[in-house]
C-alpha cells in the first residue's frame, strides 16, 4: 500500500504526546495548593511526583517490547489512558482528601503513561525522517521539555480561579485528548522508505544511503559492549544535568552570592537551554554525527566543571551551568538517533527503553551524590571535583566507542559481551 501519510505530520503527532506527558515537569504548581488545602504534608506531595519519575524511567524499560509488539499507535494510545486518568483520578482524589488515591493516581498511573507515551512515537520518528533522524528525534523530546512552561502558568491560573479538583479534571482530559489526537495519525512508514529527496539522491549516485552498524533485536543489543558504553555516557550526563538542575539556585546563591530573586531568574532561563538543547544538539548531530556530539558535551562539562569553582563572577557561573543543562537535554534528543546508528531501527523502542534507565538512576544518584557531598563538607565545590572525574571516565568512553564505530565502519565486526552480535548485510 502507498504510503500517504505526510512525515512532518508524523512529527506534529509526537510532539502532541511529549507536550502533554512533558506537563509532569509543572509538578511544582500543584505542591503548596496541595499542603494548603487538603493538609497533607510536603514530604507526602513530593512522594507522588518521585513515585511517577521513578515509574517513567523503569516502565519504559519494562514495556519496551509491548511498544515494538504493538506498534506506536496503540501504545500511545495506552499511554493516552493511563496518564490522562493519573491526572485527571488526582483531581479525584483531591476531592474525597485521599493521599493513598492520589498516590495510585498521580504517581502510579501517571508515571506508567509517562514512560510508555515517552518511547511509543521515538522509533516511528527515526524511520519516517532517516536523512534528519537528530532533527525528528529532538523536536520530539523538545515538546516534552516544553510541556512544563506551557502547563505551569495554565495550571497556576486554573487553580487560583476554579481550584485544585477541577484544574486536574480539565488538564487530565485535556492530555487525553491531545495524546489520542497524536496517536490517531501516528504510524510507521513501509519498509526501506526513504523521503524523496535522499531517494533520489541514493538512486542517482549523489549520495550513499545511510547504513547503520547493525540491525539487533534489544536481546542482542544489551549484549554488546556498545550498549553499555552508551547506557554509561547517559548515565553521568544524566547525573550531572539533574544534579545541577537539583541545587542550581542554592549552589549559585552560596559560591558566587547571587540573589535569591537572580537565582530564581537563572532557574527559569535553564528551562529554556534544556529545550534548546534537545532541539539544537540533536540537529547538529546530523551533520557532525551522534559521537562527536557526545564528546563535545564532556568537553563542556569537563571545562564547566574545573572552572565552576574558580570563578567568581556571576554571569560567567551561569553561563557554565546553562551549558552543563543543555548537554543534559541534548543527550535525552540525541540517544533514540545514536540507538538507530547503532543497532538498527528494528527493535529501536525496546532498546531506548533498556537505556532509559539512566533517566531514573540518573535521578536519585546525581542529587544523592551531591546533597552528601554538601552534608560532609559544607560545601558545593567538592561536587565540581567529583564530577569532572566522572565527566572525563565518560569523556574516555566517548573516544572509544568513537574509535570502535569507525573500525566497524571499516568493516571489522562488532563485538558483543559474551558474543559476537550480527553485522549488518
Amino acid at each position: 500500500m502507498k504510503t500517504t501519510k505526510n512525515r512532518w505530520l508524523i512529527a506534529l503527532s509526537a510532539i502532541a504526546i511529549h507536550l502533554s506527558i512533558g506537563a509532569a515537569y509543572a509538578y511544582s504548581v500543584y505542591k503548596k495548593p496541595l499542603v494548603d488545602t487538603m493538609g497533607w504534608s510536603l514530604t507526602d506531595v513530593t512522594l507522588a511526583f518521585t513515585i511517577m519519575m521513578a515509574l517513567a524511567g523503569s516502565s519504559a524499560a519494562v514495556f519496551g517490547k509491548f511498544v515494538e509488539r504493538n506498534g506506536p499507535r496503540k501504545s500511545a494510545m495506552v499511554a493516552a489512558v493511563l496518564f490522562g486518568l493519573g491526572q485527571a483520578g488526582s483531581g479525584l482524589a483531591a476531592a474525597v482528601d485521599s493521599l493513598t488515591l492520589f498516590l495510585l493516581t498521580y504517581g502510579l498511573l501517571s508515571g506508567l503513561g509517562l514512560g510508555i507515551g515517552y518511547i511509543s512515537p521515538v522509533s516511528t520518528l527515526v524511520k519516517w525522517f532517516p536523512d534528519r533522524r537528530g532533527l525528528a528525534t529532538g523536536m520530539a523530546v523538545l515538546g516534552f521539555g516544553t510541556g512544563a512552561l506551557i502547563t505551569a502558568p495554565v495550571a497556576a491560573s486554573l487553580i487560583e480561579s476554579i481550584g485544585i479538583e477541577i484544574t486536574f479534571y480539565i488538564l487530565g482530559i485535556s492530555y487525553f485528548i491531545l495524546m489520542i489526537l497524536g496517536a490517531s495519525y501516528i504510524a510507521p512508514p513501509e519498509e526501506g522508505w526513504m523521503p524523496k529527496g535522499m531517494e533520489k539522491d541514493v538512486l542517482s549516485g549523489n549520495k550513499e544511503g545511510k547504513k547503520d552498524l547493525a540491525q539487533l533485536t534489544a536481546k542482542e543489543a544489551v549484549k554488546t559492549k556498545h550498549f553499555w558504553m552508551l547506557w554509561t555516557m547517559m548515565l553521568i550526563n544524566t547525573s550531572a544535568g539533574i544534579m545541577m538542575i537539583s541545587v542550581a539556585s542554592p549552589m549559585a546563591q552560596e559560591v558566587v552570592g547571587l540573589s535569591a530573586a537572580a537565582a530564581a531568574a537563572m532557574v527559569g532561563i535553564m528551562g529554556i537551554f534544556n529545550g534548546g538543547g534537545r532541539l539544537g544538539w540533536a540537529a547538529a548531530s546530523d551533520y557532525i554525527g551522534r559521537p562527536t556530539v557526545f564528546m563535545i558535551f564532556f568537553i563542556i562539562q569537563i571545562v564547566a566543571f574545573i572552572s565552576l569553582p574558580l570563578t567568581t563572577n556571576a554571569l560567567l557561573f551561569q553561563a557554565f551551568i546553562l551549558l552543563v543543562v543543555s548537554c543534559y537535554g541534548g543527550g535525552f534528543s540525541n540517544l533514540p538517533a545514536f540507538i538507530g546508528d547503532l543497532f538498527g531501527t528494528k527493535q529501536l523502542g525496546a532498546i531506548h527503553g533498556y537505556l532509559l534507565t539512566t533517566w531514573s538512576l540518573g535521578g536519585v544518584f546525581g542529587p544523592m551524590l551531591v546533597a552528601t557531598i554538601k552534608e560532609n563538607t559544607g560545601s558545593y565545590i567538592p561536587v565540581f571535583y567529583v564530577f569532572t572525574g566522572l565527566i572525563l571516565f565518560a569523556f574516555l568512553i566517548s573516544i572509544m566507542l568513537r574509535l570502535d564505530i569507525k573500525k566497524i565502519q571499516n568493516g571489522q565486526p562488532q563485538k558483543s559481551v559474551g558474543h559476537t552480535a550480527r553485522k549488518l548485510s
